[in-house]
């Protein structure tokens, strides 16, 4: 996370409401032999914010290394991001810089009992079913039997038990008013990164 606490000062639970929201991210951990291990995974989050739950391919090397029992690890989610050119502010002496939203969300990992696949499964495809709205719900139960077994065992659930919570909402807010603004309308017609539209939203609202 950005150490500057000027970009540090969203709440936890705003934190928390958009990881959910992204519902996908990377989990790290160090593995056996110190080599860093990460897996891109969908998640949840509980409605306590206490526990995600989610999932990964039995062959998984990060799931091998929890044959060993818990571990710590991180989830990292990635928002909205773009390259910000210093003439956008409209400012003298100012230096290109990348604006972003992100959030790391550290705790232990475990693997979860075998029996909590399908309710993790079913709260995974419920959560993100609900917002394609209205469209009808998508569920387990139009799988066939024989063919959703075969696949649940090549797939295993894990649990992140969250211990803290750090975010960083690189916005321009350490520019004034009227910079961070100019700046924003420039990364909303020429931005270089991801969804540039709604980070410009974010930094509009940054001050």
């Amino acid at each position: 996370m950005h150490p500057n606490p000027t970009f540090r000062k969203t709440s936890q639970d705003d934190a928390i409401a958009f990881a959910r929201q992204r519902g996908f991210g990377i989990v790290a951990i160090n593995g056996p032999d110190g080599e860093p291990l990460a897996a891109h995974i969908p998640f949840t989050i509980t409605s306590d914010a206490l526990h995600v739950h989610a999932h990964l391919v039995a062959s998984n090397p990060l799931l091998r290394a929890l044959s060993d029992g818990p571990c710590k690890a991180l989830i990292s989610i990635s928002g909205p991001d773009s390259y910000v050119s210093p003439d956008w502010y409209q400012l003298n002496d100012q230096v290109p810089t990348w604006n972003y939203v992100a959030v790391n969300i550290r705790g232990t990992l475990s693997a979860a009992p075998i029996e909590d696949l399908g309710p993790y499964l079913e709260e995974l495809s419920e959560t993100f079913e609900a917002r394609l709205a209205p469209k009808p719900i998508w569920n387990m139960a139009k799988v066939d039997t024989d063919i959703l077994a075969r696949m649940m065992r090549q797939i295993r659930p894990v649990h992140l038990l969250i211990e803290r919570v750090e975010s960083t909402y690189k916005l321009g807010q350490n520019k004034p008013d009227a910079a961070r603004i100019a700046a924003a309308h420039r990364v909303a017609q020429d931005g270089i990164g991801q969804e540039t539209d709604a980070l410009a939203d974010w930094m509009k609202g940054a001050g």
